[in-house]
């Protein structure tokens, strides 16, 4: 009874969920063309954009990979709260930046931003198929966090297996059919619902298993003192710290890197994308560390389950947090806060599928004089191909949620000189960025798999993200500059603050103009051309 209770509740809100995705498409024929779908028109308001990008920052691995963190080590989990702080603070001078210059010239994504950089298109073909390695790792999270919560939910009625499925399922038909703006839309049910959820939880779990959180912390102080200072309990790795990598040392680095990559992530800049103005993005940046709040209660939780649910070990640690729900919660409470969970898996998975079928869709399959101008369907049949292919990593290789998040950020962080650098920076020339590029992934990828991730209690991605700029500047300043005739107004990005936003190049309006600037960017738009600017 009580799993057919919870299940119940939370298929009634999946199918809701669907429901929302089709309605947010109303008035817009058959979902427009792909600047519509992947970047919601580039006319999404303050409030979509604040839910988006907090929806993008909150998925299943903080429900419950922050839980499983604080569950095995501790304090050392505290870097995502750090690193996401410190990321909306550079992504206010970042986020406006890319805006601008994507909008100026018709693009999408960081491929098409590389693409037009270097003036080579299959430069962004290359990116997108390397992007699309590191965010596998991601989508293969939220199919694993969406599976857990399932398969808890479920009492165990619902094998993981099977849940990994239904939740590859429901997330690949949600993002074919809505798009960037549909995922906008379900993040303020998510969100709603998250707060409402953790903010019970977090009152209700010291009450209910240690009278109060002055029991609680009391006992955690006497009993878990490991887990409250660095470098947390247990090992990790070698390095710093007594044994363990999680030490000071990897906490900086981490928290560096990562602030540092998410601004240049493939799903933070679609969110950055769909924004109405460049204003929205600053506003964002100034309130969303406020989101972070609720990050601590998950981690808590983690700590209270120590005591409740011992002797979990590696991915079982993911449980901690639903362990404790269904043991004290009635099954229709169990399964609302598991359609919470769900959909801080479905959003945030959605975009990162609907991300990559941008990139192939865009950079890579519009290469194909046949397809050039049926990026669209190209990238939704894309996205059915990433979210197969998570999905087989996820019974194949299946990993704890913060190891997989961390190689995804490592590895994206090779791409910030090329991405970001490059876009300030006329001096950097492609075979500098391109050849920094190429040893700081191969760095990363020797170090992560071969266990020596940290490197004396540096994050590995630093040191390759270190090799890699050390590498583009001796080869920029060791070879010829880039033979580029076009003036630096048209390569360079800088903040739009106090310019007219103008029209959108991939506009009704303005075909010709980027049939004029990029013959990709024509192709786009004549398919895009339905794309009109409401909220």
């Amino acid at each position: 009874m009580n799993a057919a209770v919870a299940t119940s509740v939370f298929a009634v809100f999946m199918v809701a969920t669907v429901a929302l995705g089709l309605l947010a498409l109303r008035g817009r024929g058959k979902g427009g063309g792909l600047a519509e779908w992947s970047v919601g028109g580039r006319s999404l308001g303050p409030v979509f954009i604040w839910v988006l990008m907090a929806g993008e920052g909150y998925t299943s691995f903080s429900y419950l990979g922050a839980a499983g963190w604080g569950y095995n080590y501790g304090a050392p989990v505290l870097y995502v709260v750090a690193y996401m702080s410190c990321g909306y603070a550079i992504g206010y001078v970042v986020g406006p930046m890319l805006w601008g210059y994507a909008r100026r010239h018709g693009l999408v994504g960081i491929t098409d931003m590389v693409a037009h950089r270097f003036g080579r298109p299959w430069l962004g073909a290359v990116v997108a198929v390397l992007a699309t390695v590191f965010l596998l790792p991601y989508i293969q999270l939220q199919i694993t966090g969406m599976g857990v919560v399932l398969s808890v939910i479920s009492y165990g009625a619902v094998s993981l297996n099977w849940a990994y499925f239904a939740a590859f399922a429901v997330t690949t038909g949600f993002v074919v059919v809505s798009g960037l703006r549909g995922s906008a839309w379900v993040s303020v049910l998510k969100d709603v619902l998250v707060i409402v959820t953790l903010g019970f939880l977090a009152l209700y779990v010291p009450l209910h298993y240690f009278d109060g959180y002055g029991p609680f912390l009391d006992r955690l102080v006497t009993e878990k003192s490991d887990w409250l200072t660095l470098p947390g309990h247990g090992g990790g790795g070698s390095g710093d710290g007594g044994g363990s990598g999680f030490g000071e040392l990897w906490f900086i680095s981490t928290t560096f890197l990562n602030s540092l990559t998410v601004v240049i992530f493939p799903t933070t800049v679609a969110g950055y994308l769909g924004a109405r103005n460049a204003d929205a993005l600053r506003r964002n940046a100034m309130y969303l560390p406020a989101y972070n709040v609720l990050l601590f209660v998950p981690m808590l939780l983690g700590l209270a389950a120590l005591f409740v649910v011992p002797g979990l070990a590696g991915a079982e640690s993911n449980l901690a947090l639903f362990k404790l729900v269904v043991d004290s919660l009635p099954a229709w409470a169990v399964g609302v806060i598991g359609v919470a969970a769900g959909l801080s898996s479905i959003v945030p998975m959605a975009i990162f599928m609907l991300v990559i079928g941008t990139m192939w869709g865009r950079s890579v399959l519009s290469l194909v004089p046949r397809l050039a101008e049926r990026q669209k369907p190209a990238a939704q049949v894309v996205v059915v191909i990433a979210g197969s292919l998570a999905l087989l990593l996820t019974y194949t290789a299946p990993n704890t949620l913060v190891r997989l998040s961390l190689i995804s950020y490592e590895g994206m962080a090779q791409l910030l000189p090329m991405v970001l650098l490059a876009l300030v920076w006329r001096r950097l020339t492609f075979r500098g960025a391109f050849s920094g590029l190429a040893v700081g992934v191969a760095v990363v990828c020797v170090l992560v798999f071969s266990g020596n991730d940290p490197v004396g209690g540096v994050n590995a991605g630093l040191v390759a993200l270190a090799v890699n700029l050390a590498v583009a500047l001796a080869v920029t300043f060791a070879g010829p500059r880039d033979a580029d005739p076009r003036p630096d107004a048209e390569v360079l990005a800088h903040d739009p603050l106090g310019e007219d936003d103008g029209p959108d190049p991939l506009g009704e309006d303005d075909e010709p103009l980027a049939a004029a600037r990029d013959a990709r960017s024509a192709s786009d738009s004549a398919s895009d051309g339905a794309s009109d600017h409401r909220v």
